[in-house]
């Protein structure tokens, strides 16, 4: 592997016709994140991804992230015309194994040039050189994905040795005809959500999700990331209460300058979770038709979540019975990090 360092001011992508023009840099601040947006929103268009990140999204995700420093795990390429590609790594903590997730995006005029494949390798180096470093015992893992359709990151991935390894889906529901009555079980009871419970309900939602595969180690960063969001409406969320406990939480988002973009009129239950002791009584189908209602209420026109197609709680079951379709998979893919071997004196 022949990795690209990139300067400052920016280097030549090794493995990418120098006639091209580009040149591979590091992040350099807060202004990237404006046509990295851009570039990830024409992407996610071109490939069919129902989703548009903003500026303001990126920077909250990638700003103060525990295993993310912008300035060394972000890596851009751009022409005189401006971006064209980004590369990142991040390291996260799932089922206490240390993981580096890597990914990127291609503008779709600049695709089949041989730019995703040399970004790749880059990423790859940047691990290889973040894990002597941070994780210089035990098992590592590398993660990455590939959507559906994307038969030629699936391809490259398998090349590099990366295996499939789990399915994830995006589920539809067209429209808000036929919500079922689902009360909620007894004892429980929905309140509004207050701003001096958002750490309470936060850790519920984190206990809950440790049940889940792959599950990683939640932060403070993430902690922020939820509630200090400019589109969080605590209004659309449902959560169960059981007296002075959490039972359970659907989170319920409205993008609304996503949804200006694509000219739709969509809601999005980000995440779904019951707590252990609350669990096969009915609580998630409860709260699912009820977080519906409430984005029915605010007026959309239909409503998407996504679900790990092997749930252990039977979640893809229950949002099928619910009116929901899948639209889209995602596939996970894993392998083991190959330390460069010892020597022995």
């Amino acid at each position: 592997m022949t990795p690209t360092t990139p300067t400052a001011t920016g280097s030549v992508l090794a493995g990418v016709p120098a006639g091209l023009g580009l040149r591979v840099r590091p992040f350099r601040d807060a202004s990237d994140y404006e046509a990295m947006a851009t570039l990830e929103s024409l992407a996610n268009v071109h490939d069919g991804i129902p989703w548009l990140p903003t500026a303001e999204a990126i920077k909250a995700e990638y700003d103060g992230a525990d295993g993310l420093d912008p300035r060394a795990d972000i890596a851009v390429v751009e022409n005189a015309d401006g971006l064209v590609a980004v590369a990142v790594t991040e390291r996260t903590v799932r089922d206490r194994v240390p993981n580096y997730d890597l990914w990127g995006y291609v503008h779709p005029d600049h695709r089949r040039l041989g730019i995703g494949s040399a970004l790749f390798e880059h990423n790859l180096a940047r691990i290889a050189v973040r894990v002597p470093a941070e994780d210089p015992v035990g098992a590592v893992l590398l993660r990455a994905h590939a959507e559906e359709g994307q038969t030629g990151h699936e391809i490259l991935l398998e090349t590099h040795g990366f295996n499939p390894i789990r399915q994830f889906l995006l589920m539809r529901r067209a429209g808000f005809e036929g919500i079922p009555d689902a009360p909620l079980p007894a004892g429980l009871e929905l309140r509004p959500v207050a701003a001096d419970q958002h750490r309470r309900i936060w850790e519920a939602e984190c206990e809950a999700f440790q049940d889940h595969w792959g599950a990683h180690t939640f932060t403070e960063h993430d902690f922020d990331v939820t509630f200090g969001r400019s589109a969080l409406d605590t209004s659309l969320w449902t959560v169960a209460w059981d007296g002075d406990e959490v039972a359970g939480v659907a989170q319920g988002w409205i993008w609304r300058e996503e949804n200006a973009t694509l000219g739709i009129e969509r809601g999005w239950l980000e995440k779904i979770s019951v707590r252990r002791p609350w669990r096969q009584r009915g609580l998630g189908r409860a709260l699912t038709a009820a977080g519906l209602a409430r984005l029915r209420d605010a007026g959309m026109s239909e409503a998407m979540l996504g679900v790990d197609a092997q749930n252990p709680t039977g979640a893809l079951g229950l949002y099928e019975r619910l009116g929901f379709e899948v639209e889209q998979r995602m596939i996970a893919y894993q392998r083991s990090f190959d330390r460069a071997p010892t020597s022995t004196p």
